[in-house]
């Protein structure tokens, strides 16, 4: 397993305390390294099914970041000296399903409307994964791992915007965000 190595060993102690998180960090790769791969099949489907040409383009775009964040995945698992392995995430499982329903909507602003709030939603979860992961990584020692999570998290923050921003466009409202501004978000990390 490659780790960090520090002179300092009060970081090298902590370290090897944190290795009980070893087990399910590597069960969460392979969690959201299958939710990616569910991710390339479900968002060509939602973008055939958008009428929005700015959700359109947001849903393609972010389909090209997934195919990256699958290849940034195999890298986690190759810097921590894990074969890239994926399980079923019953989670996005089930968040698939919704946007699949939500595609289905008769009426198209509805049915618009319906994929933003089923496409954030995922976006919801994958913020919370990639940073739960990339906490644990940084408290392994696993550098590399940690970097390469949190470029992924700050790649999925910003589609959360980007549908924001459409959402805004679409129907005037701010889609499903979590309501904490830049302002809020800042005071609430120096915490």
């Amino acid at each position: 397993m490659k780790s960090k190595k520090s002179g300092n060993s009060a970081v090298a102690e902590t370290e090897m305390e944190n290795e009980f998180l070893h087990q399910p960090f590597i069960e969460g790769l392979k969690d959201i390294y299958d939710a990616e791969k569910q991710l390339l099949k479900a968002l060509p489907k939602l973008e055939k099914a958008a009428t929005d040409p700015n959700l359109k383009e947001a849903l393609s775009n972010h389909l090209r970041e997934t195919e990256g964040h699958v290849k940034r995945l195999e890298r986690v698992f190759e810097s921590i000296d894990e074969p890239a392995k994926s399980k079923t995430c019953a989670a996005m499982k089930g968040l698939v399903e919704e946007g699949g329903e939500a595609a289905k909507e008769k009426e198209t602003d509805s049915r618009d409307a319906c994929i933003i709030a089923a496409a954030q939603k995922v976006e919801h979860y994958e913020i919370a994964t990639y940073g739960t992961l990339r906490s644990w990584a940084e408290s392994m020692g696993h550098d590399e791992a940690a970097e390469l999570l949190e470029e992924t998290l700050e790649e999925e923050k910003a589609a959360d915007e980007k549908l924001n921003e459409v959402a805004a466009q679409e129907c005037g409202c701010e889609g499903t965000s979590s309501g904490m501004s830049d302002d809020d978000e800042e005071t609430e990390e120096e915490e």
